[in-house]
């Protein structure tokens, strides 16, 4: 997923109300407040006096201008935005780089399916049609990706629909995006959501695929380049 055009390269000086933070722009010193599109609590990224990359956009629909894209933390850059992680997701799938969902025949979006609920991708393949859920990760700790980094109930929700979309006979898959290269393999953050990660391990003996693909965030492009392993708690069924 290559960006449209050019970031433009700030310092954050804090992040509040969960979709804005505060930054310093490098070109002309200018404090403005940008829009921070990430519902998690952004846990091991640095939000105080750290690089960060923001787009851009002029349109008077706009009541920022800029957009929070990424983070740098002295090592890697985190990709923060997570409303890229499905386009990510789509162009992995699509150029194959996701194997267990290559080749399809159709790929339809954000269909609505379950109990008021809407999962992310239906894949089509010749014999298959695959549920996708995809997952955002940006929590790495000791050199293992998690994820939640805060108790989700709408994760737990989802775990649930996909159980019953592999008991109507349809693949089930939830499809973790990491979007940091600082970590060799993935795990639920059971520390922080434990009725998550238990589902989660539950779901997989009822048959859901859990894949975690890492993604190489730059500011010109963000790509899936190798999948983790996956490492669960076991459930206690």
């Amino acid at each position: 997923m290559k960006f449209d055009n050019p970031l433009v390269c700030a310092t954050i000086l804090k992040r509040y109300n969960r979709f804005l933070c505060d930054v310093i722009l490098n070109d002309n010193g200018e404090k403005v407040t940008a829009h921070c599109p990430n519902s998690g609590s952004m846990k091991g990224i640095p939000l105080n006096n750290a690089p960060v990359m923001l787009s851009s956009c002029d349109s008077s629909n706009r009541k920022l201008k800029y957009t929070l894209e990424m983070v740098f933390n002295g090592s890697v850059w985190i990709g923060a935005n997570t409303l890229r992680t499905n386009k990510i997701a789509r162009e992995g799938i699509e150029l194959g780089f996701i194997g267990e969902l290559y080749p399809f025949t159709n790929i339809k979006s954000e269909v609505n399916y379950g109990q008021n609920s809407r999962i992310d991708f239906v894949v089509q393949q010749t014999g298959n049609i695959c549920y996708v859920e995809v997952k955002n990760v940006s929590l790495v700790e000791n050199n293992t990706a998690k994820f939640p980094d805060s108790v989700t109930q709408r994760g737990q929700k989802h775990i649930v629909e996909l159980m019953k979309m592999k008991k109507y006979g349809y693949r089930a898959v939830t499809l973790f995006i990491i979007q940091r290269e600082d970590c060799a393999s993935f795990s639920p953050a059971a520390d922080i959501d434990a009725q998550y990660s238990k589902l989660l391990s539950y779901a997989v003996d009822e048959g859901v695929e859990v894949y975690a693909y890492q993604a190489k965030v730059t500011p010109q492009e963000i790509r899936i380049i190798r999948k983790l392993p996956v490492r669960l708690i076991c459930s206690s069924k």
